[in-house]
């Protein structure tokens, strides 16, 4: 069984809205089917209930993407400006940022869900589509990664991950595509 993380593809982005009610856009859609013939077929898939996440999913789930409240993003009071960067890599690199969800939280919440899925997968490969800074989160405290801003500043939109956690490893399997 192996574990695949993705983070999900480009949402329409709507400064007016909830950042957890936006759609994928056009970009997204066609960037979400690629990376959907990439994935092993039959796996077990799962996906965050932010409907950018399960889209994702969506084309490679011949037999639909069970959605994951667990997988959210980190919940936040946050600003739309141009400062979002900085506070996201303060905060996955360890920063208490007020009315921001705790780091422990997260990564309670995150390897509940991970732990769930992967006893329902019954020995096929789990798929779980989620988000850069919850992903991030959970990746640091459990495989220690050694600079979770740069991790979090590399994830792409849509990127798929294979971890390996008894090796404690992730990894790119496409590190050579743009």
């Amino acid at each position: 069984m192996t574990l695949y993380l993705v983070r999900h593809a480009m949402p329409l982005v709507d400064p007016a809205t909830d950042p957890a009610t936006w759609p994928l856009g056009p970009d997204g859609r066609a960037a979400a089917r690629r990376l959907g013939r990439g994935l092993p077929s039959g796996a077990f898939l799962v996906a965050s209930d932010e409907a950018k996440a399960w889209q994702t999913l969506a084309s490679a789930g011949e037999r639909g993407v069970l959605r994951d409240p667990r997988l959210r993003e980190v919940r936040r009071t946050e600003q739309f400006n141009d400062d979002f960067r900085r506070l996201r890599r303060s905060y996955v690199s360890g920063a208490d940022i007020p009315g921001w969800e705790p780091r422990l939280d997260v990564v309670r919440r995150f390897a509940a869900a991970i732990r769930a899925a992967m006893e329902r997968a019954v020995r096929r490969d789990v798929v779980v589509a989620s988000h850069g800074m919850a992903m991030t989160v959970w990746l640091a405290a459990t495989l220690s990664l050694a600079d979770p801003a740069a991790f979090w500043a590399d994830l792409r939109f849509p990127d798929i991950l294979v971890v390996d956690l008894e090796a404690g490893t992730v990894i790119r399997p496409d590190a050579d595509r743009p």
